[in-house]
């Protein structure tokens, strides 16, 4: 009798599948979610979250939030402390009945997203423009939040 403990026999996919019940599970969570998301989507089960990017100078915070198809009466912005929350929806356009769709991947219904702003901001002096299917909004910063430069004395 042997003291050598028997292994699972490696699969073809791999050393790490034996090793690892995670990997193998990880591998057939992604084959399973690819099943239902289409390819190169972002979304979970439809659900679109828009793409937004955050930036800062010395004098304000912007805001760039992609939302192609959405009016802007359809936008909302609210600031709660340090938090910046924008909340929107995409109207659901309807089939029509004499066409065959072979992929139906834009998606409608509401979105919401919060980002946590890096500092202070100036709530009274908010801009918002939307143009081309982009939010832009200038978060100015107050006077306290703006960096200042110390001399140094000697």
């Amino acid at each position: 009798m042997s003291n050598q403990s028997t292994l699972p026999a490696p699969r073809t996919n791999g050393l790490s599948a034996w090793r690892s019940p995670l990997g193998q599970l990880r591998r057939e969570m992604r084959d399973w979610m690819s099943n239902f998301l289409p390819e190169n989507d972002d979304s979970w089960f439809g659900a679109s979250v828009p793409s937004l990017d955050l930036s800062e100078t010395p004098e304000a915070v912007q805001v760039r939030m992609d939302v192609p198809g959405v009016k802007a009466a359809d936008l909302d912005i609210q600031i709660n402390g340090n938090l910046l929350t924008i909340t929107g929806k995409r109207e659901e356009e309807k089939e029509e009945k004499d066409r065959t769709y072979h992929r139906v991947e834009r998606s409608s219904g509401s979105f919401s997203r919060t980002v946590t702003l890096p500092c202070s901001i100036d709530e009274g002096k908010v801009d918002a423009q939307y143009k081309d299917g982009t939010l832009t909004v200038a978060l100015p910063k107050t006077p306290e939040a703006k960096a200042r430069k110390i001399q140094v004395k000697s």
